[in-house]
């Protein structure tokens, strides 16, 4: 080589090595992002949204954050996912319903390829990107797995996580599986924290890259079968002997002291009459309303609160997974630049029975391996404190979640500030857009994008800025829902198999009545006019329709 050229080429060299130690730099000061969604969690359930139990971690980062008290997902596991993953309304990215696939553009069952998730949009921007626990959006296939959607490390189950101890489904580590329902599982393994023990690996990975990494941590946590440690679930055997219907109280009282709920908003459904209205609800298990916790025997009240016992312990449980993550990246000096959401898939679960029940064994102990326990809808219904109805439905009770938002080098000034801004799931993919100053494609890999459906939350959360938008819209399985403003139009469906919509439109004004217990269709007729067009336009454009049901 000529030394002319020799010289050309070293300068070449150190430039590109220069621009790449540059380039590396620059996205090394870009924010960890950090995203935690639990699974089948009430709206009240944690205590910096009003509960009882224990979640001194989660109240940590509400106290140096905000907390959104008008956010919502999907109703359900699999669409909440995908619109988390895509920041497109659930249908759009072939995830209207679970993941069946039902020949219909909108329920393909699966998260296509028409649209790019958060970890390939976050990559191309300089992060490592790891995702551990419930992926659900996909089957056990390799299109369809997270490191085949962006994401460079992936610990989990592919099909969901209907287990805590033993496998029942298959757990991958990458592409490759870990562990099923025959393997021998290593000692005191327990999902909530194995899922934290390598997202934590994970995280050591993008450090020793000098990269920012953007973590999905997407917990089963407390879906059931309710399952915990036995010492934890002891911490709160006795806690839950007041019932559902005094805890519901307890907790409607508390929320309105912390200014979760304003005074003017009532506690929907806490009488008889109301049950009696929605006794052709859809589900059976909804038809005969909850019982009064005064007309169980001495026995049923305890075996019904040791029950509550163990889904408190599965939230406690989860609380410490998150503490664990929190001390980490104090102990590496990253916690102060790192964004922290924490939110729920949908509303808490009344599957099951009217009382919580145990499906599994009657042997070993209650809450352990072999036990497969559901809440109930009496519980449910305290866990969704104040609303009504829950997961599956488009009311407050399945669409309501906390969202706290956590940036500690910005938001500790906040000092725990309550933000009311309506906010959606589909808000995610923009908010870590603009927090990583990432670029969302219109095309990748040779497919068109369409552009995301949500608003970023940074203006509300470090300006307390309004965040302007027209409306927000659902529909699972038939229950629909637009807000606009202060008002809400929602239906429920009575009978998916024949998938009657008879029950009609109910309007709310959510300003004065957030627990939707006055009905204003009849008052504002041409209101309810307006917003059912408005929904029907969304339905079409977004693949909502044509259902798979008829």
């Amino acid at each position: 080589m000529r030394r002319r050229d020799f010289i050309k080429a070293s300068f070449a060299a150190s430039f590109a090595a220069a621009s790449g130690s540059l380039i590396a730099a620059e996205s090394r000061k870009k924010p960890n992002i950090v995203v935690i969604m639990v699974d089948d969690m009430g709206y009240s359930d944690i205590g910096c949204f009003g509960s009882e139990i224990e979640t001194p971690n989660l109240d940590g980062l509400a106290k140096q954050g905000v907390r959104f008290t008008d956010f919502h997902n999907t109703a359900r596991c699999c669409p909440s996912r995908a619109s988390i993953l895509s920041g497109l309304y659930p249908h759009q990215a072939g995830m209207g319903w679970m993941y069946k696939d039902h020949d219909l553009e909108g329920y393909q069952g699966h998260i296509h390829r028409n649209c790019v998730t958060i970890a390939e949009v976050l990559r191309p921007a300089g992060y490592f990107t790891a995702i551990t626990g419930k992926w659900h959006v996909g089957r056990a296939i390799p299109s369809q797995i997270p490191t085949s959607r962006g994401f460079d490390r992936f610990f989990g189950c592919p099909t969901g996580a209907g287990f805590f101890y033993q496998p029942n489904k298959e757990v991958y580590l990458n592409d490759k599986l870990k562990y099923n329902s025959k393997s021998e599982m290593p000692e005191g393994f327990y999902t909530t924290h194995a899922w934290v023990d390598y997202g934590i690996q994970f995280a050591k990975e993008a450090f020793k890259q000098d990269k920012p990494f953007f973590y999905y941590l997407a917990h089963n946590a407390p879906h059931w079968p309710l399952q915990a440690p036995k010492e934890t679930i002891e911490k709160y055997r006795k806690r839950y002997l007041c019932g559902w219907d005094e805890l519901r109280r307890q907790r409607y009282e508390r929320m309105k002291r912390m200014g979760i709920l304003k005074e003017q908003w009532g506690l929907s459904h806490d009488k008889r009459e109301d049950w009696d209205k929605l006794k052709n609800a859809r589900y059976r298990w909804y038809k005969r309303g909850i019982p009064a916790w005064d007309e169980l025997s001495e026995k049923e009240q305890k075996e019904q609160a040791d029950m509550m016992a163990v889904y408190a312990a599965m939230i406690d449980e989860m609380d410490k997974s998150v503490g664990r993550l929190v001390d980490f990246l104090k102990e590496k000096g990253e916690y102060e630049n790192t964004v922290f959401m924490f939110l729920s898939d949908n509303g808490g679960c009344a599957e099951g029975r009217a009382e919580a029940h145990n499906f599994g064994k009657n042997t070993g102990r209650l809450g352990g391996p072999e036990s497969f326990i559901r809440c109930g809808r009496a519980w449910a219904h305290a866990q969704n404190t104040p609303f009504k109805l829950f997961k599956h439905y488009t009311h407050e009770g399945g669409i309501a979640t906390p969202l706290i938002f956590s940036w500690p080098a910005k938001t500790k000034n906040k000092a725990g500030k309550i933000n009311r801004t309506p906010g959606h799931i589909i808000d995610i993919m923009a908010t870590c857009i603009d927090i990583a100053d990432a670029e969302y494609p219109k095309k990748f890999h040779g497919n068109d994008i369409p552009p995301y459906e949500g608003k970023s939350l940074l203006p509300a959360a470090l300006q307390d800025k309004p965040i302007e938008r027209d409306a927000i819209f659902w529909e699972h399985e038939g229950n629909r829902a637009i807000r606009k403003g202060k008002w809400k139009l929602v239906s429920y469906v009575k009978e998916i198999r024949k998938f009657k919509t008879s029950a009609g439109w109910e309007l709310y004004d959510m300003d004065k009545d957030k627990s939707e217990i006055h009905d204003l269709a009849q008052k504002y007729p041409e209101k309810v006019k307006e917003l059912a067009e408005l929904w029907e336009k969304w339905a079409r454009r977004t693949k909502a329709k044509p259902w798979p049901w008829g």
